[in-house]
């Protein structure tokens, strides 16, 4: 017994094992560390944590109220400069502690995959754009859509587009000049045609599997996108209905010679095949890579994409998501230490002594998703904002993980689109010679979800 314990010491098997022993001991040992970080006292609510947040909004609003444009101030150098307030408090941790509490909230698993989710879709909306797949999409839709329809028409093209391209900017700018046409060639007031297009930029932006809002949502809540996406569909499907019936309505007995471009159903294929595979349940990394693939051959088949351009157009469609990848990172930094102060247990305490049950927690979300858009102007950021704090409402309360993501991506959004210092309208404006306040009579979508969005909330079970 004792020479086979001595071979076997000296075994290389045996070395191996004990360097796996000393290798988990070691990361066990990190562990501890890092949960001894938080201490009890760390884990009371503190209102005093939510300064940074404070800070961010009184340097964001402020200077978009003083400055009389809400995008005077990037946000990112705002979200810079609460992230500095948050390193300054808690002077009981040293700087190394706070760097590692940073560094744990920003490795944490839904922030990378959604950091790299972002990128991949950027690279597929590149990539498909170059394609021609936009234009090709936009004609065959006008080309299938009958005259005396065409305002509703437009809605559900405007649906459709931003749906297959996450994009609602990139919808609004690109359908924008059609609703221009179509109202100077009817009686149609500019005014509803345009607002057509951004009700339907708003339903895309809410849904679309590679919008920058689903992805936060989902990664933030922990659920799968197929998920989120049926049931989001189910509750913000009567408003569709319900403003499809609207432009008809308000637009009856006009009607428009639709003279559609030419378009190429190739170009429009990448689009469905990411919309079909996300909705099948296929990874979201492999979805976009292949429409990111076929985008190309489609591009360089047609050609549309010179082959010599190939990686250009799609390092392109990267860079335009660099600002929201690196804003996710610093808001994770900032939420991470407003967490170890006691800020988001402050919130959790706050809104726990004012709802009960399931209806109330998912109000509590409802109402915390619209707040921070309201403050932000930007549903992306307000998502991962909020989402921290939804996803510990929704756990304390038993809420449904695609039911909390569903409720912060239709609440954004219902902001997003009924807000006159917002992107969407204000792209919309410059457009088309508008101002924000000329088309808010006719966005009945945003109003329309968010009546759905409380219906679903009230027939919750208890």
């Amino acid at each position: 017994m004792r020479r086979w314990l001595t071979w076997s010491a000296g075994h290389p098997f045996c070395h191996m094992e004990r360097e796996e022993i000393m290798e988990n001991q070691d990361n066990q040992k990190q562990d501890n560390q890092a949960q001894d970080i938080l201490t009890p006292e760390d884990r009371r609510g503190r209102l005093s944590a939510l300064l940074p947040i404070g800070v961010f909004l009184v340097i964001f609003l402020g200077a978009g109220i003083v400055f009389r444009d809400f995008y005077a101030m990037p946000a990112i150098v705002a979200f810079l400069i609460a992230l500095f307030v948050a390193f300054l408090q808690n002077g009981k941790k040293s700087f190394d502690e706070k760097v590692r509490i940073i560094a744990q909230g920003v490795g944490e698993e839904n922030i990378i995959t959604m950091s790299l989710i972002f990128l991949c879709a950027g690279a597929f909306s590149g990539a498909v754009t170059a394609a021609g797949g936009v234009e090709s999409t936009v004609n065959l839709g006008l080309s299938l859509i009958p005259g005396h329809f065409i305002i509703a028409g437009l809605f559900l093209i405007s649906c459709f587009i931003s749906v297959s391209m996450g994009t609602s900017m990139g919808t609004i700018a690109a359908l924008a000049p059609i609703a221009v046409g179509i109202s100077e060639g009817t009686d149609f007031p500019m005014a509803v045609c345009i607002a057509a297009v951004v009700c339907g930029a708003m339903f895309g932006d809410n849904l679309s599997m590679i919008s920058d809002t689903t992805i936060a949502a989902v990664k933030t809540q922990g659920c799968e996108m197929k998920d989120k996406f049926k049931a989001n569909f189910l509750i913000v499907l009567p408003a569709a209905v319900l403003t499809v019936v609207y432009f008809w309505f308000i637009t009856r007995g006009m009607s428009f010679s639709v003279q559609s471009g030419a378009y190429d159903l190739l170009q429009v294929i990448p689009y469905l095949v990411v919309l079909v595979g996300a909705l099948a349940g296929i990874n979201v990394f492999l979805v976009l890579i292949a429409g990111t693939v076929l985008s190309l051959a489609v591009g360089v088949g047609t050609g549309t994409i010179a082959l010599s351009e190939m990686f250009t157009v799609v390092g392109d469609g990267v860079t335009s998501m660099y600002d929201i990848t690196v804003i996710s990172i610093i808001v994770a930094c900032i939420v991470s230490l407003v967490r170890a102060n006691g800020g988001i247990q402050f919130i959790l305490d706050l809104i726990k002594s004012r709802i009960r049950g399931k209806r109330g927690a998912q109000a509590g979300i409802a109402a915390l998703a619209l707040l921070v858009d309201l403050c932000t102007a930007n549903n992306t950021v307000a998502i991962v904002m909020s989402g921290p704090i939804a996803k510990e409402i929704s756990t304390e309360f038993g809420v449904d993980a695609k039911r909390s993501a569903s409720l912060l991506d239709m609440f954004t959004s219902v902001g997003q689109g009924l807000i006159p210092y917002g992107a969407q309208l204000l792209s919309a404006a410059t457009l088309t010679g508008l101002t924000p306040f000329d088309m808010l009579p006719y966005l009945v979508y945003p109003v329309l979800m968010a009546v759905c969005g409380i219906g679903a909330i009230i027939i919750t079970k208890k």
